[in-house]
């Protein structure tokens, strides 16, 4: 009875995994028409309701097998046998690194108070060898006899995007410059040399991205070309050599790209060729399979805590009024978690935090915040806790903890990219450093700005800088969608009672904002203060808020650029 049992709750795992993945590839293919209908506004709720998909789908499975399992649900024998049944059933499938993530979601809601244990998890890969499968339909191939200029051609006429080009020409003249300038300038092609580009387009907000690499010189040369869709028809935008620029492309800052992948092991493989300094689980992260992405984070930390000897001690920089931050120096992530009590004024609830958590994780975060993992249960060695956190935790989250003999366990904790804290950046750098970061700093609150986002809380202490020295915003127990708010010009006093009022004289509602204020908090570095307040006039200009709100209202979606506009074949080009 019992065998017959955890045969149907394997084939039930099964059929889950298979209509996630089924309704995952559905709403993936529905993106090129709402790029070539120009539908930003579909294209948005497209990609929300993919990112939704994956908890709606464990749930769902969770609820079937709670009517199934009853007293077996908890039972530690039945679920090993049950997690050798499914191994057997996804051996043969393109994506089983996939499925076996799935299987850990599903048992971990089902089983109560189950921690990480590699007897009912795929807490490493439950498989040691993967198939290997034919290239043919992952990348289109470019034979160097052809000619520069044919191949472009080629490349053009394989991505048509089902609209007529702005002007094809003209692109055809840009790609075939930007290679010459770039490429055959240092290499002498071969003929061994080949151009490979994935069949797959990358798309995210309003950009089209394809994704390929030169052989030549005896050495890849991957490239990226971003294509928009405008008023005029669709346009090569620009073509990315630049590593620093690609790798930003696929930041932990940015939104997940809408990619159509098969076999997604077989696109990954290719992707960390072209793009080599990301890690396995950001590419996953990338092209939307985040909670795999979280599988392949957890699986690099437990090899990095392996081979490291450093201890966790709290991060660098002012202490939250929200949450506890700590790292481990010699990997990069932060972990925050939220506290027992928050310091006045903040007075929202911990659950209120959790929302904006998951606010900001189904938002488009434009390049300017950060992605997060979110974590239950998450063990971490005893012996490796700075005494200093060790206190400091207990006095401020201890009701998210518990001890073993040799662990402490997080009940709960987000984790996130290490960054620089930007207050601390601006007191160590030299001038010119605190000019681009000041730049960058109100180009982030801006950009957020126009994705709908108010950061509520904008003081330097929230953003950090990456190496690339990109200013991200990380602290999200304030934000709140702009238009939400009531940006005001601030009343001015003309009676002696209002001048010399000890608090203000005129009614404030929860949702007003005066941007003149925020002279008063933004920049405290004087050398860098003025620039700052000259560069970005708009920030506290009531006016200028105003008319992003409308914008958003009036269904005017923007395009967040993952690389500077300076390098647009056609800069200012409308979209």
């Amino acid at each position: 009875m019992r065998e017959k049992l955890t045969d149907e709750t394997a084939l039930v795992l099964i059929s889950g995994f298979d209509t996630y993945v089924r309704e995952f590839n559905e709403l993936t293919d529905l993106t090129p028409a709402f790029f070539k209908a120009r539908d930003w506004k579909a294209m948005q709720q497209n990609h929300r309701k993919r990112l939704r998909l994956y908890k709606d789908q464990v749930r769902t499975t969770c609820q079937l097998l709670s009517e199934m399992l009853l007293e077996n649900a908890n039972s530690f024998d039945f679920w090993k046998t049950a997690k050798s049944h499914y191994s057997l059933l996804i051996s043969n499938k393109k994506d089983k690194e996939l499925a076996e993530t799935f299987f850990n979601s599903v048992i971990r809601k089902s089983y109560s108070g189950l921690a990480i244990n590699e007897d009912l998890m795929f807490v490493h890969e439950g498989y040691n060898s993967c198939v290997i499968y034919p290239n043919d339909n992952l990348y289109h191939s470019y034979p160097s006899d052809w000619g520069l200029k044919k191949i472009i051609q080629k490349i053009l006429e394989d991505f048509d995007f089902g609209v007529p080009y702005m002007n094809k020409e003209e692109d055809i003249e840009f790609l075939i410059k930007s290679v010459k300038d770039v490429i055959l300038t240092r290499y002498i092609p071969s003929a061994e040399s080949t151009t490979q580009v994935l069949k797959s387009v990358f798309y995210r907000n309003k950009g089209a991205y394809v994704i390929g690499r030169i052989k030549i010189g005896n050495k890849w040369m991957p490239f990226i070309i971003p294509f928009l869709n405008g008023p005029k028809g669709v346009f090569a935008d620009t073509m990315i050599f630049d590593p620093n620029l690609m790798s930003g492309l696929f930041s932990f800052s940015r939104s997940y790209f809408m990619v159509k992948a098969d076999i997604p092991s077989q696109m990954i493989s290719f992707l960390n060729a072209v793009i080599p300094n990301k890690k396995i689980h950001e590419l996953y992260n990338a092209i939307g399979f985040n909670k795999h992405g979280k599988t392949e984070f957890y699986r690099d930390f437990l090899s990095h805590l392996s081979q490291s000897h450093d201890n966790f001690v709290l991060a660098e920089g002012v202490k939250g009024m929200v949450m506890t931050v700590f790292t481990l120096p010699s990997y990069n992530v932060v972990f925050k978690m939220i506290k027992d009590y928050f310091d006045p004024p903040k007075t929202m609830t911990r659950q209120e935090v959790r929302e904006k958590y998951k606010m900001v994780g189904l938002h488009d975060r434009v390049g300017r915040m950060a992605d997060t993992h979110e974590f239950e249960e998450f063990h971490l060695p005893l012996d490796r806790i700075d005494p200093t956190l060790l206190e400091e935790l207990l006095s401020t989250v201890n009701s998210l903890l518990y001890t073993t003999s040799d662990e402490l366990i997080l009940k709960h904790v987000y984790i996130e990219r290490k960054m620089v804290p930007l207050n601390i950046y601006l007191e160590n750098c030299t001038t010119e450093e605190a000019r681009q970061a000041v730049e960058e700093y109100g180009d982030s609150i801006l950009e957020m700005a126009k994705a709908n986002i108010f950061p509520g809380d904008m003081m330097t202490k929230n953003f950090g800088v990456t190496r690339q020295k990109r200013v991200i915003f990380y602290d999200y127990d304030e934000i709140e969608f702009l238009t939400d708010m009531n940006f005001r010009e601030k009343p001015i006093p003309e009676t002696y009672e209002q001048i010399y009022a000890s608090s203000p004289w005129y009614d404030i509602a929860q949702n007003d904002v005066f941007p003149q204020d925020f002279k008063r908090f933004m920049i405290g570095r004087n050398d860098v203060k003025n620039h700052f307040f000259d560069f970005h006039t708009e920030l506290f200009n009531p006016d200028n808020w105003k008319e992003i709100q409308s914008k958003i209202l009036s269904g005017q979606g923007i395009h967040a650029f993952s690389y500077p506009q300076k390098i647009r074949f056609r800069p200012g080009e409308e979209i």
